[in-house]
């Protein structure tokens, strides 16, 4: 039996702001229970709690419901980009029939035999690029490189293996683990070919993949996440047009604020 469907909340900022707050039940950190690209958004079952992201998405992207192996954990479950979406071997076939039948028809779906089955904790990526645990099977890889469509470079994030749980990356930019120095961000910048900023989400949570998901014109942010955190956010994925001054101010604010 499926679990109880899930209760999606949310607080909208004001007009001019591009991130959307938002809560699972009484859980802040979203992007567990979602993944969001350029071509589709996809949600842990199916809930009327869920118009959130409907509201803010139906008119660009499909928005489907869906699990991974009878869970509601999706986000940290799959991987995907525009081009594609990568399941663990846990799905079942009919979990994989339905993705397939509801994403849209240029969308690979591919399952994965890996060991390392929680695929959104091991996998960030973008349209063009991924970061990968560095202990992921050449096999995953190719399969990644060929689903995908992307370049995969073996890397950690501030000494974490975990590369999906400790960033967000859409096409624009990527926020990473607060920790991560300068050396190592400018080393992951020049990867990508995306600016980066390290900073936090859900009031000061290092869990950057687990607190918000994005694409490039839009993000969901946790509840908790502090307007300092949401404005560093908006920048670097060029949510809104903000001078570099507003930057360091904001990066202030935060330290305030989390002191």
């Amino acid at each position: 039996l499926l679990p109880p469907p899930p209760t999606f909340s949310s607080s909208l900022n004001d007009s001019s702001t591009m991130a959307v707050r938002a809560r699972f039940e009484d859980n802040a950190d979203i992007g567990v229970f979602g993944t969001l690209t350029n071509s589709y958004c996809l949600l842990g079952f199916q809930s009327e709690h869920y118009k959130v992201f409907e509201n803010e998405l139906a008119d660009t992207l499909p928005v489907v419901y869906a699990s991974i192996a009878d869970t509601r954990i999706i986000g940290r479950m799959v991987a995907g980009n525009k081009n594609g979406l990568l399941v663990p071997n846990s799905a079942t076939d009919q979990e994989l029939m339905h993705l397939r039948n509801s994403l849209p028809d240029e969308v690979v779906v591919q399952r994965v035999e890996e060991r390392l089955s929680a695929l959104g904790n091991v996998i960030a990526c973008n349209d063009y690029n991924a970061l990968v645990h560095p202990d992921i099977d050449r096999e995953t890889e190719e399969i990644i490189r060929d689903t995908l469509g992307v370049e995969v470079f073996r890397q950690t994030i501030a000494g974490e293996m975990l590369v999906g749980s400790y960033c967000c990356l859409t096409n624009k930019g990527g926020v990473v683990h607060p920790q991560t120095t300068e050396e190592d961000k400018n080393e992951l910048a020049s990867l990508l070919q995306i600016p980066l900023i390290a900073s936090t989400v859900n009031r000061g949570s290092e869990v950057i993949g687990a607190g918000m998901m994005a694409n490039d014109w839009t993000a969901f942010v946790g509840l908790q996440t502090t307007a300092p955190e949401i404005a560093r956010i908006e920048s670097i994925f060029k949510l809104q047009d903000r001078a570099p001054s507003d930057i360091v101010s904001d990066r202030r604010a935060l330290i305030d604020e989390l002191l």
